[in-house]
């Protein structure tokens, strides 16, 4: 009981540290460090934290080495019928509370009974027309648009686009290498075309900018793991400076000194959810919207699953396979309307289309499980998709 005192702050974690070293942890340090030890992600870490928090708080400040699987039950029971939780926040906080006793506290805590891991539900993903991207992409401008324009011109996550740095994007090549992406995963994608010539208009302000924190002393930025040490220079060296870099220099006694850190993820939430009410737009839009559409809109165009696939950085096909569904329904509902209006044999021709569709479809899972790519020429997939992305944010 005593082991647990809450959530401190950064600066008052950083001078109990110093101060009394020789104390034994406390339990939710405890858990920051196994999990950083894992290298998890910096969100997995904070969501873990406040799930074992909540979890301790629920059973009025009880020990968790002084619970098991009854009071885990009683936790996510009440986190299921009274709050009403999604069935992945309930998967979430099972997740964190299982990594508190198997890697913390080293504890087996038995069967939980009458408890298994809730059900996710299958849903469609929120689509946009290329109308409606160019509608939306009109409300933006700076360098909110240039983020737009990457998550639907490439496919990024938001925070992989965020953490983009410079050396991260090359311009003659039309490429960007996304670096620790989902499952700590490096991948290439596309830079669209459309956005050559903005994006080195920004990258001249951002180096204008960077010029003038170094003239003041600043200049630094965050650097992934240990390479601070290992090339001391090269947190103030241009190359690894954040693409999006925020408006204000912060400080955090974790990362050292003062330090120029990547735009917030909220700032393009915010922005997004914004242009598409100001669009008109009735679906619900958010960043993430943008990567489902791209995979979407190439699929419609005709690209095989395997090179969408490589450009999302799925590791199984079978997550990519959920865009199929989506394109075939939207190239069936425009084939039928063409098909009716030009001809008026409804019938036949749906008939005739649907097994088209599903020989397509077929295929596509052939090609897969063969290993074999689905490619009519030798030009690369990656370049093979500028003509749809270029066409799609001109729009």
């Amino acid at each position: 009981m005593q082991e647990f005192r809450g959530v401190q702050s950064a600066s008052g974690e950083a001078a109990a540290d110093a101060s009394s070293a020789s104390r034994a942890p406390k339990l939710l340090d405890r858990v920051r460090h196994a999990i950083r030890a894992k290298h998890y992600s910096r969100r997995t870490e904070s969501a873990y934290v406040d799930w074992i928090r909540r979890y301790i708080l629920f059973h009025k400040k009880r020990h968790p080495s002084e619970m098991g699987a009854p009071e885990i039950t009683s936790f996510l029971t009440w986190l299921a019928s009274n709050r009403r939780v999604s069935a992945s926040t309930q998967n979430q906080a099972l997740s964190a509370v299982l990594f508190l006793y198997r890697d913390v506290l080293h504890m087996k805590i038995g069967t939980i009974e009458h408890l298994p891991r809730a059900r996710m539900p299958v849903r469609v993903p929120v689509v946009l027309s290329q109308d409606e991207v160019g509608r939306i992409m009109k409300h933006l401008d700076g360098s909110l648009w240039l983020i737009v324009a990457l998550l639907h011109g490439g496919g990024l996550r938001l925070q992989e686009c965020l953490e983009l740095r410079i050396k991260d994007i090359d311009l003659d090549r039309r490429q960007i290498v996304i670096r620790r992406g989902k499952g700590q995963k490096d991948r290439p994608t596309v830079l669209p075309t459309a956005v050559i010539a903005p994006l080195s208009g920004h990258f001249e302000a951002v180096k204008r900018q960077h010029l003038a924190d170094l003239a003041r002393g600043f200049g630094r930025v965050v650097l992934p793991f240990a390479l601070d040490r290992k090339y001391p220079n090269a947190a103030t060296e241009w190359r690894w400076q954040f693409v999006f870099p925020a408006s204000r220099i912060c400080t955090d006694p974790r990362w050292g000194p003062p330090t120029r850190f990547h735009l917030h993820e909220s700032v393009v939430q915010r922005a997004v959810a914004r242009a598409a009410r100001q669009a008109g737009i009735t679906k619900r839009v958010g960043p993430h919207t943008f990567r489902h559409s791209f995979a979407t809109h190439l699929l419609e165009d005709g690209y095989d699953i395997r090179t969408v696939q490589d450009l999302l950085g799925h590791a199984d096909v079978s997550t990519t396979m959920v865009y199929v569904g989506v394109a075939v329904m939207w190239r069936r509902a425009h084939a039928r309307a063409a098909w009716s209006r030009h001809h008026g044999c409804r019938a036949h021709i749906t008939e005739h289309y649907d097994q088209r569709l599903r020989r397509n479809t077929i295929r596509s899972r052939w090609s897969f499980q063969t290993g074999e790519a689905m490619e009519s020429t030798g030009i690369s997939h990656f370049a093979r998709a500028f003509a749809l992305v270029a066409r799609s944010i001109s729009a």
